[in-house]
């Protein structure tokens, strides 16, 4: 049999805490080291131990952002992962299991757990099986060896020996296979990729935090939006961040309000159920006009639903939550490079505009990563604070919508705001048909302030166009590669901007003769908008909801349905 593979990828899966994540750390840092682009994502469930985890990485000679289709290479650690996932295999798929747990047939042995016995213990059946992906791919044992030693680093020396004397096993066991099955491994390796950084979506969040200012960070853990959370406060001694574990989402949002109101640039970081009780705060900044950033990491609901899969399902809560009217702006990244640059974006727009600015991601792009050229890097952002004089007034109406805003103790005068409706000075006012109408009208002009602003969404493909298709955030890079295969006369329209919505956007689709809109949620949420602000119809959609994140195979086929 000859397998050639030139675009390859590969599944592993077991229970938690069976090593798949170390595995997968090992293996996508050395084949990027080997000059491979890689990618990876990850699916588990909502256990601490058992249930059945995975994580799929592709590698290839081109730059790849997302999953392309089935795996070409499949390693359950159990018999449980096996017939969770053999549903999903293709009959070229290559399967590779220790056959004393996994019987069946046409499944080539590696004795992971025996050998690993043998070294010494069964924790290190996990890099018997990081080494065989290494001798089937030619990845150079050495590499593999150095990331073994930088992971455990911190562990006893023959900790390490172990788990390397274990690597090496199954690099000797993974050619042997890579021979049995006839598989080739075509992959050109390029010298970019080594100057590449290997980030993952919570990690382009956190990085765009620090470009943009960001010098505090509050949360109640809740997946999927603890990445971010975690990472800044790994990252705080050295970046100077404030670090606060809180004891409730509605502490996180008045902490981060009240630290905007002080002068600092602040974040929160969480998912649906945990932004639902931050709404009242919300309307604490809307009110007060103090800027918050808000990130946003989507997972299906309603209430707990599947904590830890993924759903574009939160678009409409992020658009109305808060009582009374107040304007905010919306971002959605699509790749690693704009979830730093549209973060970054995001603590500027919301210093400038006094307004709450929300980045809106989910457990796909939170989770995954894969190699991308450096970020750029920026001078300290400019601060929208003014000194306030003896005569200050923190509202004052004579500079229209953007009264300027400072912040106690700089300057002698007093810095003044209320939850309560209030004057230009900030003091409570029931003048109903007077100043109160006016503070009403201020703070609603914002709306027109940031529409004016708003990023007008991309275009993929030729400008000469027949077909077009749709999308917004993590939906991008999956999209972008199914587009690609299709031909001609088809172009993508992706939208990293989800409020305010560019009202130049209507060009894109007036050229179009067919519009489809692409959704990972049930309820057409971007689509009705779109329909709502520009005044349009689009009769097409192609959706996923049920917790899995769109696949570039699968949506290829949807979309050649379609068309």
């Amino acid at each position: 049999m000859n397998n050639t593979i030139t675009d390859l990828t590969i599944m592993l899966a077991g229970e938690a805490g069976a090593g798949v994540q170390s595995t997968e750390a090992i293996l996508t840092s050395a084949m990027k080291k080997a000059g491979y682009n890689v990618f990876a994502t990850k699916e588990y469930m909502s256990r601490v131990r058992g249930g059945t985890n995975s994580t799929t990485i592709r590698i290839s000679e081109n730059r790849i952002c997302n999953q392309w289709g089935a795996p070409d290479i499949f390693i359950p650690f159990d018999l449980a992962a096996y017939t969770r996932y053999k549903p999903e295999l293709l009959e070229k798929s290559i399967v590779i299991a220790d056959t004393k747990i996994v019987k069946a047939s046409n499944i080539f042995h590696l004795g992971f757990n025996d050998t690993s016995l043998s070294i010494g213990n069964i924790i290190y059946a996990s890099m018997v099986v990081a080494g065989s992906i290494a001798g089937l791919t030619g990845v150079d044992l050495e590499v593999l060896k150095s990331y073994i030693a930088k992971q455990f680093e911190t562990k006893d020396k023959k900790i390490i020996a172990d788990n390397i004397k274990a690597a090496e096993v199954g690099y000797e066991e993974g050619k042997k296979i890579a021979e049995q099955a006839g598989l080739k491994i075509e992959i050109k390796n390029n010298d970019y990729v080594k100057d590449d950084i290997l980030v993952s979506g919570s990690e382009s969040i956190a990085l765009g935090a620090l470009a943009g200012g960001c010098d505090a960070v509050f949360s109640y853990p809740m997946t999927p939006g603890t990445g971010v959370f975690t990472t800044l406060a790994n990252w705080a001694k050295k970046a100077g961040v404030v670090v606060e574990q809180v004891e409730d989402e509605i502490g996180v949002i008045n902490m981060a309000i009240g630290a905007w109101y002080a002068g600092a640039r602040a974040i929160v970081s969480t998912s649906g159920g945990g932004f639902a009780l931050m709404t009242e705060g919300l309307s604490l900044s809307g009110m007060t006009e103090t800027p918050v950033v808000i990130h946003l990491a989507q997972r299906p609901g309603p209430a707990t639903g599947l904590p830890t899969r993924t759903e574009q399902g939160d678009l409409n809560l992020a658009l109305y939550a808060g009582h009374g009217v107040f304007a905010r702006a919306i971002f959605a990244p699509g790749n690693l490079e704009q979830g730093y640059e549209l973060t970054k974006y995001a603590f500027d727009v919301a210093d400038k505009y006094q307004s709450p600015v929300i980045v809106l991601t989910d457990q796909y792009f939170t989770d995954s990563y894969y190699n991308t050229p450096g970020f750029k890097i920026y001078s300290p952002p400019e601060k929208y604070i003014v000194e306030a004089k003896e005569e200050y007034k923190r509202y004052d109406l004579k500079e229209g919508s953007l009264s300027p805003r400072s912040v106690p103790g700089f300057g002698v005068g007093r810095v003044c705001v209320d939850s309560d409706e209030h004057d230009e000075s900030g003091r409570i006012t029931e003048e109903l048909n007077g100043i109160v109408l006016k503070m009403k009208n201020k703070r609603f002009g914002k709306f027109a302030l940031l529409k004016d602003i708003a990023l007008v969404p991309d275009l993929y493909g030729s400008d000469d166009y027949e077909i077009l298709f749709v999308c917004w955030g993590s939906a991008l890079t999956t999209a972008l590669e199914a587009v690609k295969k299709i031909g001609d006369k088809v172009s993508l329209l992706h939208f990293k901007q989800v409020y305010p919505i560019a009202q130049t956007a209507l060009n894109y689709f007036q050229k179009a003769k067919k519009i489809v809109m692409i959704e990972n949620n049930q309820a057409y949420q971007f689509k009705n908008l779109i329909e709502h602000e520009l005044g349009i119809k689009i009769p097409s959609t192609i959706l996923k909801y049920n917790g899995l994140q769109f696949i570039s195979d699968e949506l290829y086929r949807k979309m050649k349905e379609v068309i």
